[in-house]
């Protein structure tokens, strides 16, 4: 299968950028007690419903694997960038971290009890993200469960310059209504949507859907 063009840019512009996205957002979910409350909840419902591991989808610098990983959750992460997967691996050695996509997930049908993707779909073109729900739903367990979280609004932003670094990296900002509508015609059923403003070193609202795929 011919790998998609925003596929590619987003891969090689997080390469460029890893050391210096490190050094600016590791430990980024520290402090941010909503969001810690969420995920909370989250892992609660995927250890009730007792149906496999999780996968943090876009994992980045692993800092939501090993969040979850505190929680007892079997957790593993996924993400496009070796670079970002290199340091991720280096952080938390005690896990497993693999180089991977959202469009084409290397896992069988329904092995999942949960997925978080948390900022990771922002990269995901409209036309494109039907396909990337569908294949969270395949690779879910009945009864499993996805987090999502994303900037909320209307804006794509095209990012040709980070931390020094020439870059191609396209970022869609979504209502979460027109997210929660896509994930129920995946197959997902909504659980959750929470919208919580912005803090200090944010510019805009940050939503979270969570769903289920039915038993």
């Amino acid at each position: 299968m011919t790998e998609p063009h925003f596929v590619r840019t987003t891969r090689a512009s997080y390469d460029a950028i890893a050391a210096d996205y490190a050094d600016r957002y590791r430990d980024e979910l520290a402090g941010k007690a909503l969001d810690q409350a969420l995920i909370n909840a989250f892992a609660e419902l995927v250890r009730d419903a007792g149906a496999g591991p999780v996968a943090d989808m876009g994992c980045g610098l692993g800092d939501v694997a090993a969040y979850l990983h505190g929680l007892n959750l079997p957790v593993f992460g996924i993400d496009l960038s070796p670079n970002m997967v290199a340091l991720a691996r280096q952080t938390y050695p005690e896990l497993r971290f693999h180089v991977g996509s959202m469009t084409s997930i290397d896992l069988p049908d329904g092995v999942l009890g949960g997925i978080t993707a948390l900022y990771s779909t922002i990269h995901v073109p409209d036309e494109q993200l039907p396909d990337v729900f569908a294949e969270l739903h395949r690779v879910l367990t009945p009864g499993g469960h996805v987090l999502l979280a994303f900037q909320a609004g209307d804006e794509h932003l095209h990012l040709a310059e980070r931390f020094g670094h020439t870059i191609a990296l396209d970022c869609y900002w979504r209502r979460p209504d027109t997210v929660a509508e896509l994930l129920g015609k995946a197959g997902l059923v909504m659980h959750a949507q929470a919208v919580r403003e912005p803090n200090e070193t944010e510019k805009l609202p940050r939503a979270f859907l969570l769903a289920r795929k039915p038993e």
